[in-house]
């Protein structure tokens, strides 16, 4: 049991709670959640006592053992196995007192560690620590490899490995998802679920809180509001408890007024297609969580690109890599204005490769990469952040873009990536990783690209400000591809996703469940392929057909190609009509025209014009319905 009596806790000048009381029991998965600056790191320094509380009182009963993810690792020299099995103290004080009592023929005290290091299952502890890298997507052949050779992102990985191998009765992790690819990220959900202890989580995915914990504690208002139930149920919680409250009534209903009406120009032009109706339903899951959200400071959107074509970007027969050694072979495909796609594939299978040579940062090994003639790429990775300057302002970084442009403007443009007041004026230098990352999101939009290429943009984004991310992907009017271990953002951002695996890049049929199911059938598929190499020396015959079978899938999607290009070119002409409608009956609206009789000419042309193009607009959603139903039923029929 844990719980936190009438407590007050503040650092430096900063009150964070405030009489505030709550109680916790043991085998809860907990979720904390707040604001930058609300106190959740610091709420852990308390449970691990290196903060003491102004007022009230913490009490703890039952939490011996306590396992923290340190930030930093202090012994660089180590193999990373050896590393991970040293959180484990008892064991390693046990193996040292072993080597100890042999070297010294000591019978008797070898006698006594052997059964202490039985009761500790150590003889199962090396196979447990290996599981635990293999999970988090390390390499078998850099299991020995010394901590020094990893870089920083794998080091956290390393951090956590160590952390999850020691013995535990309360966990307290903090953003383990942040140097985490999905497939690490599924491997993850899943061990913290089978947990047995007492987890306390901090973290800004909310699919991977929705999976995992079982209450949300919320930090607001110098209090502690405790939620039953994952991200989800918090939010539809809270949603509900703001708008009884009159203060922020108006607000609310502004906000939801606005996803009602994206939803509304969303459906008017949506498929019948499985991936947008699927969308049409997340929309409205966001209308209802959006009062949840009203008090964000983060509001922003991507502005259209003044210019664009069709296509933006063209691959044809390329190879991807580096010239000795190809991550991705024959690579070809066309991006048009409109595609939202997801990019899925396990760790190192070359997603940031492909987007780096869509970019043209990396150069093809053959093939070719021809780049529309209006095309406007927007960048995200995570070395962009780095590459800020640390001396300039975000205010003087749009600057330089727009010399010429208000400083009213660009301060109003940056408010909504929450540079606020002096924030705007604040050097780069002093932000941190999620103040950078919002700085480059808003440079990027700036810029009104007609192309999005995201790699990982919510690492270091808050909730809230994930949440702001997905409403400006969903109303951008360009294309999108995203690699991102947040499910949630795949989910509500893209229609489609392709798979980048075993040096190919090719349409998935799925979703993420799928992908999940997929990924599980592909590692004990491959576990199984390596007992049999090992018996028989020869590759499987199943391996050959499920690659033929994969090449036929791609075959049979190749074909419908052309109808469902017909598909959308009808949906852009039934957008196009539906605006010309729109500005003719707006020019009937003038009520001048009915009574003015010099302009009866023009009400008869206005008149005509509206009857024209009411029954072209008619015309093409007779021509999309047919094709539309034509697409389905051939995609059913080839069990696509």
């Amino acid at each position: 049991m844990m719980t936190f009596q009438n407590l007050t806790l503040q650092r430096g000048p900063l009150r964070l709670l405030e009489n505030a009381s709550v109680s916790l029991h043991s085998g809860w998965k907990v979720g904390l959640t707040g604001a930058n600056g609300a106190g959740k790191s610091s709420l852990f320094k308390l449970l691990l006592g290196q903060l003491t509380p102004e007022g009230g009182e913490l009490q703890m009963s039952g939490y011996d053992r306590i396992a923290h993810m340190q930030q930093e690792i202090t012994d660089l020299t180590l193999p990373a196995l050896d590393y991970v099995m040293e959180g484990h103290e008892q064991l390693t004080r046990v193996e040292a007192e072993l080597k100890a009592a042999e070297a010294a023929g000591d019978d008797q005290r070898l006698a006594e560690l052997h059964g202490e290091y039985d009761l500790l299952h150590g003889y199962s502890k090396k196979a447990e620590a290996e599981q635990l890298l293999a999970g988090l997507g390390f390499a078998e052949d850099t299991f020995k490899n010394p901590v020094n050779s990893f870089s920083g992102g794998w080091r956290i990985r390393l951090n956590l490995a160590r952390t999850l191998f020691m013995p535990s009765d309360l966990l307290l992790l903090d953003e383990p998802t942040n140097h985490l690819d999905l497939d690490a990220t599924l491997w993850l959900e899943a061990w913290l679920r089978a947990y047995p202890g007492t987890l306390l989580l901090i973290s800004h995915d909310r699919d991977f809180l929705d999976r995992v914990v079982t209450h949300l504690l919320h930090l607001e208002h110098r209090q502690l509001n405790l939620y039953k139930g994952g991200y989800s149920d918090f939010e539809k919680q809270r949603a509900e408890r703001l708008a009884q409250q009159q203060s922020m009534f108006e607000k609310q209903q502004r906000e939801v007024a606005h996803m009602e009406d994206f939803i509304r120009r969303f459906k008017a032009k949506a498929t019948k297609a499985k991936q947008a109706q699927s969308r049409i339903k997340a929309l409205e899951r966001m209308e209802k969580i959006a009062p949840a959200h009203v008090d964000s400071p983060f509001h922003f959107s991507f502005p259209e690109a003044s210019k664009s074509s069709d296509p933006l970007l063209v691959m044809r027969e390329a190879d991807l890599g580096y010239a000795q050694n190809p991550v991705l072979r024959n690579v070809g495909f066309t991006l048009h204005p409109d595609q939202r796609i997801g990019l899925l594939g396990p760790n190192g299978a070359g997603k940031s490769t492909l987007i780096k040579s869509l970019v043209g940062d990396l150069p093809l090994v053959s093939g070719q990469r021809v780049a529309g003639e209006h095309l406007y790429i927007g960048y995200f990775a995570q070395h962009q952040l780095e590459a800020l300057d640390t001396q300039a302002t975000p205010l003087l970084h749009l600057q330089r873009l727009s010399p010429k442009e208000s400083e009213q403007s660009l301060r109003n443009f940056l408010g909504g990536f929450g540079f606020q007041g002096d924030e705007a004026l604040s050097q780069v230098g002093r932000f941190s990783g999620g103040e950078k990352a919002r700085l480059a999101l808003a440079i990027i939009a700036w810029q009104k690209p007609n192309l999005l290429l995201l790699d990982e943009p919510t690492n270091h984004l808050d909730l809230e400000m994930r949440h702001a991310l997905t409403l400006a992907l969903q109303e951008f009017a360009g294309a999108v591809l995203v690699v991102s271990h947040d499910r949630h953002l795949l989910k509500n951002t893209v229609d489609d996703f392709w798979l980048v695996a075993d040096g190919q890049v090719q349409e998935f049929d799925g979703d993420l469940d799928g992908y999940a199911a997929w990924l599980k059938e592909r590692q004990s598929g491959q576990k199984r392929d390596e007992k049999e190499d090992k018996k028989s020396g020869q590759p499987q015959a199943n391996s050959v057909n499920k690659k033929q079978d994969r090449k036929e899938a791609a075959r049979l999607r190749e074909a419908l190609k052309p109808l469902r290009k017909q598909v959308d070119q009808l949906e852009k002409a039934m957008d196009k009509a539906r605006q010309e409608l729109e500005v003719t009956e707006t020019a009937l609206a003038d009520s001048a025209l009915y009574t003015d009789a010099a302009r009866k000419d023009e009400l008869q042309a206005l008149l005509k014009a509206q009857g024209n193009q009411q029954q072209a607009l008619e015309d093409l959603e007779m021509q999309w319905l047919e094709a539309s139903e034509t697409l389905e039923q051939q995609t059913a029929e080839l069990g696509l």
